[in-house]
C-alpha cells in the first residue's frame, strides 16, 4: 500500500467516525465515507488495504484518543478518584444522550455489528476495551489508597464488571430511548464503589437515542 496522504488520510477516518457512530459499520458504503471526507472518488484503497482494515485504523484511533480522555480525567488534580470515577461515568452518560453521532461509544456502536463479521476489527475492539478498563482498575486502586474508595474484590475484577454493566446500560438505553437504565447504573455503580461522596448527576441530553 502507498504511503498516504496524513490530511486525506484524517480526513477520512474523521469523518468515517462520524458516519459510522450514526449509521453503524455495514450500513456504510465506501463511498458514502469518500464524499464526506471530500477524498476523490475511487481513491480509498490509496489510504487503507479493505474496508475491515479501514474498520481497524477507525477503532484503534477511537480508543487511542478515547483513553487519553480518561487519562486526562483521572489525572486532573484537587479531586479523589471517587469523584474522577463519577465523573467518568456522568461523561459516559452525556456522550450517549447527546444529539450528536460524531462522539458516539464505536464499542457500544459496533461491538456486537462486528465482532461475528469480522476478526481483525474484534481484536481492535479486544485491544482498546482491555486498555480501558485497565485505566478503570488503575483509578479504583488509586481510590483505595486515597480513602475514597472501599471494595474487596480486586480492582481489575472490579473494572471489568463496571466496563461490562455501563456497556449493557447503552444498549438497554437505546432499547428503551430513556436514561432510566443510566440511573440505575448509577446507583448499583456507586454501591459497588462504596466511599461516602456524593457524585451530581444530571439528566439533561434527552434520550439515550
Amino acid at each position: 500500500m502507498n504511503h498516504p496522504s496524513k490530511s486525506a488520510r484524517q480526513a477520512i477516518l474523521e469523518r468515517g467516525q462520524s458516519i459510522v457512530g450514526a449509521k453503524g459499520f455495514s450500513a456504510v458504503g465506501l463511498n458514502e465515507i469518500l464524499q464526506a471526507a471530500e477524498v476523490p472518488k475511487g481513491s480509498f484503497y490509496h489510504y487503507f488495504d479493505s474496508k475491515d482494515a479501514f474498520g481497524v485504523v477507525l477503532l484503534d484511533t477511537y480508543f487511542d484518543h478515547y483513553v487519553q480522555g480518561m487519562q486526562a480525567l483521572f489525572d486532573q488534580p484537587g479531586l479523589s478518584h471517587h469523584a474522577k470515577l463519577m465523573r467518568y461515568w456522568q461523561c459516559w452518560i452525556d456522550n450517549h444522550t447527546g444529539c450528536t453521532d460524531a462522539g458516539k461509544c464505536l464499542a457500544v456502536k459496533l461491538g456486537a455489528e462486528v465482532s461475528d463479521l469480522s476478526e481483525p476489527m474484534r481484536l481492535a475492539l479486544l485491544r482498546g476495551t482491555a486498555r480501558t478498563i485497565e485505566l478503570l482498575a488503575v483509578s479504583l486502586q488509586r481510590g483505595v489508597e486515597d480513602g475514597s474508595l472501599t471494595f474487596e474484590q480486586a480492582p481489575e475484577s472490579l473494572a471489568q464488571r463496571l466496563y461490562a454493566l455501563w456497556l449493557g446500560t447503552s444498549v438497554m438505553a437505546k432499547i428503551t430511548r430513556t436514561t432510566a437504565p443510566f440511573a440505575e447504573a448509577l446507583l448499583l455503580t456507586r454501591q459497588l464503589l462504596g466511599g461516602s461522596e456524593n457524585p451530581v448527576i444530571h439528566f439533561d441530553r434527552g434520550t439515550g437515542k
